[in-house]
């Protein structure tokens, strides 16, 4: 499979874009009827994702489209923006909070700028190893689907659900087995402050990068691993750059589907009610398409002789190495990036883990 490259535009050049197609958006669009209904208006949404058309992100917002367009009889119309057609992960974030694009598949990552207690994904050996599990805690999880939600609609940003896009496994130039192995590696990580904590614990030289640079700067050598879920590491390319790659389970890449809260306050009641409706849908229907391509991808890179991979897989033992640096990062994470209604919110998550656990 290809690496498909992106032309990545700027801030500005985006805004332009979605200034020339808010003459078609949804912007006064809706005429409500007595009832609260949309009297048949039309919508014309963007949606934007991180991905490209294969990966997990633009599936799920493929099908989560054309879903909503056959629940409201084609009233919502949805156009889905691959990552780099309207600008940078940051951009993306920027544009639903503006109101740009209505609706975006955002990794919490790219937001820990914005409320510091998105990055609790990004704390190593926290979910429970069975996806199946991490999925039922990010879609019942009051800790996350209410506090947390919260803190983002403060910020003009409001998540609908939470996804697992599966568990995270390591990528290197050299075999990655021991926390030693790391001293001095140029990890690439997302701009998450916590991040560069979390690889500092292993003595790692975290170095942030956007995704559209990856492929290339691990072919060059600029950084010297990074990490991801099996198929987006497939998808990329990645393993034609990298020798090896650690099946680690390390973390679970947890996404947002978000839509900027106005647009969603201001809908009639009757699309509301679809849009809410195809989100539960697709709370199951999303964990299917990154489990498939989870597992078929693994395959692909095990059998790909013209790129040969060595694939470790961490004991139980070797995990446990891991798993005991990063639990001062859980208290680092408390203590120092976010404040007391944060607090609570991690608190009542660790409990509801435990629960499941």
């Amino acid at each position: 499979m290809f690496f498909k490259k992106r032309k990545v535009l700027t801030g500005a050049m985006a805004a332009a874009l979605a200034v020339g197609l808010a003459a078609c958006g949804s912007d006064g669009a809706s005429t409500e009827g007595d009832n609260g209904a949309s009297g048949g208006e039309t919508y014309d949404w963007r949606f934007v994702v991180e991905e490209t058309e294969g990966q997990v992100q633009y599936e799920y917002a493929q099908e989560f489209a054309e879903r909503l367009n056959e629940k409201t009889d084609g009233q919502v119309n949805i156009d889905v923006y691959d990552f780099g057609s309207l600008g940078s992960e940051v951009d993306q974030v920027e544009g639903v909070q503006q109101g740009m694009f209505e609706m975006g598949i955002i990794s919490p990552g790219f937001t820990g700028g914005l409320v510091a207690e998105g990055q609790v994904f990004s704390l190593q050996f926290l979910f429970p190893d069975d996806q199946e599990v991490t999925q039922e805690i990010l879609n019942t999880s009051e800790a996350l689907n209410t506090h947390l939600v919260e803190l983002y609609e403060a910020q003009n940003l409001k998540p609908l659900a939470f996804m697992s896009e599966g568990a995270m496994q390591w990528t290197g130039n050299r075999e990655l087995r021991t926390p030693e192995d790391f001293n001095g590696f140029k990890m690439r990580t997302q701009s998450s402050p916590l991040m560069l904590e979390t690889y500092g614990a292993y003595g790692a030289d975290p170095s942030p990068l956007s995704w559209s640079e990856l492929y290339v700067s691990l072919d060059r050598g600029v950084v010297d691993g990074q990490e991801n879920p099996i198929f987006f590491i497939e998808d990329a390319s990645f393993h034609e750059v990298q020798d090896h790659m650690t099946i680690s389970n390390h973390n679970t890449y947890v996404a947002m589907v978000t839509i900027n809260p106005g647009i969603y306050n201001d809908l009639p009641e009757d699309i509301r009610t679809a849009l809410d409706e195809t989100v539960e849908e697709m709370r199951d229907r999303g964990f299917e398409i990154q489990d498939q391509l989870n597992e078929e991808l693994l395959d692909s890179i095990v059998n790909d002789t013209d790129n040969p991979t060595e694939v470790i897989e961490l004991t139980e033992e070797e995990r446990a190495e891991f798993r005991e640096l990063q639990l001062p990062i859980r208290d680092f994470f408390r203590d120092e990036i976010i404040g007391d209604e944060g607090r609570e919110m991690f608190d009542l998550l660790l409990e509801e883990i435990a629960e499941h656990e």
